[in-house]
């Protein structure tokens, strides 16, 4: 089956920049895209200095969507937001103070891979730290969800002003480039070798949940038929066969046992809700979907979650992100009032969301198909082999 690479080299520009991240990609470039993926075929997409998150977010959601192997290669710098401490990859425009509206939350990659089938996705990362998300990282160790494997290097503080080489990636392109690519162990084994020190500080997280030694307690999950089944890995084979409404009973099946195990607005409910939510957008139709987020965002605030909280901000962001794709006049101007609603209350880390809403939901009452909007910034670059 193909695979899919997703190259993200992302920093600052200007003085807040830690690491000269894309100096990495010609390297990587000179990899025959098979190896890179570790499949016979693959398509690859490269962003390289990204100014918007959301450009980000729409590239992993498509690469996450994507059958087959997925290798992510992430080269960059985390920081801290002041307001949530939440983890965020640094853009070209974030600074330290605008880092939750221009950096690119961590907590999406977990949201974005999470139905992935297991041991499909594999993360490499060579990210340097500020002293806050240095102290953070080294409390607790960075994840990229349930069934991703992650590997790679976390640098601390530098002492130098001078943007630091991303040493580690650099290693694991020239090991790439003899055409032939070790399992992912012992490739970061050679990579921390080549590209670092014996003594050097930083933190070498090799965490693949697919390997027997790796292997975690998992929370008991509600049982509504077959007490043996694996609930994610049948929904995902069923997407994957294209058998949509196969998938969603098996999901709304599990949501009915969490409601009668937990009640509404439970953790287990509300994550079967989403996993409907994602099924819906699997299967082609953003009306549904974008509905279903609505009421994931309305159960988090009802069962006492914060406006700003990562979870609401990003259910809001989903439901307006499928509702921006409905191009069915009725769908939208039925949706349109609960997202506006929201949208007051939850206006998330994008400035000028409430008003987006309304004036297409106000354009949607006189016509029914709203003109192509170009999105801003640069777009990223595809490659093919």
């Amino acid at each position: 089956m193909p695979g899919t690479v997703l190259l993200i080299a992302a920093a600052p520009v200007g003085k807040g920049r830690l690491v000269d991240a894309a100096s990495v990609l010609p390297v990587l470039a000179a990899v025959p895209t098979e190896t890179l993926a570790g499949t016979p075929t693959a398509s690859i997409v490269e962003l390289a200095d990204p100014l918007d998150p959301q450009t980000v977010l729409t590239r992993l959601r498509a690469a996450a969507m994507a059958p087959g192997p997925l290798t992510i290669y992430l080269i960059g710098q985390v920081h801290l937001d002041r307001r949530q401490r939440q983890l965020h990859v640094a853009l070209a425009r974030t600074t330290t103070a605008t880092v939750r509206y221009t950096g690119f939350p961590w907590h999406w990659f977990t949201q974005e891979l999470r139905l992935r089938p297991a041991g499909s996705t594999t993360v490499i990362a060579d990210l340097h730290t500020d002293q806050e998300s240095w102290q953070a990282l080294t409390a607790q160790p960075l994840d990229a969800g349930p069934g991703v494997a992650l590997y790679g290097r976390i640098a601390p503080p530098a002492r130098r002003r001078a943007p630091a080489i991303p040493a580690y990636m650099k290693a694991v392109a020239t090991i790439l480039r003899s055409g032939h690519r070790p399992p992912p162990l012992p490739l970061h084994q050679q990579a921390a070798a080549q590209g670092l020190g014996d003594d050097a500080p930083d933190l070498l997280p090799a965490h693949d949940p697919s390997a027997p030694s790796s292997v975690s307690p998992v929370p008991q999950q509600p049982q509504p038929a077959d007490a043996h089944m694996d609930p994610h890995a049948a929904i995902t084979a069923a997407v994957e066969a294209g058998r949509h409404g196969e998938a969603a009973s098996l999901a709304a099946s599990w949501e009915q046992s969490a409601l009668r195990m937990h009640g509404p607005g439970s953790k287990d409910a509300i994550h079967w809700m989403e996993v409907r939510a994602d099924l819906a957008r699997f299967a082609g139709d953003p009306a549904r979907s974008c509905e279903i987020w609505l009421a994931v965002a309305s159960a988090r605030l009802t069962s006492g979650q914060a406006p700003d909280s990562p979870e609401v901000e990003a259910a809001a962001d989903r439901a307006h992100h499928l509702w921006d794709r409905i191009r069915d006049a009725e769908a939208v101007r039925a949706l349109g009032p609960a997202l506006v609603t929201l949208r007051r209350q939850v206006p998330g880390r994008q400035r000028g969301t409430l008003l987006l809403a309304q004036r297409r939901l106000e354009q949607f009452h006189t016509q029914d198909i709203p003109r192509a909007v170009p999105a801003a910034g640069p777009q990223p670059t595809v490659r093919t082999p």
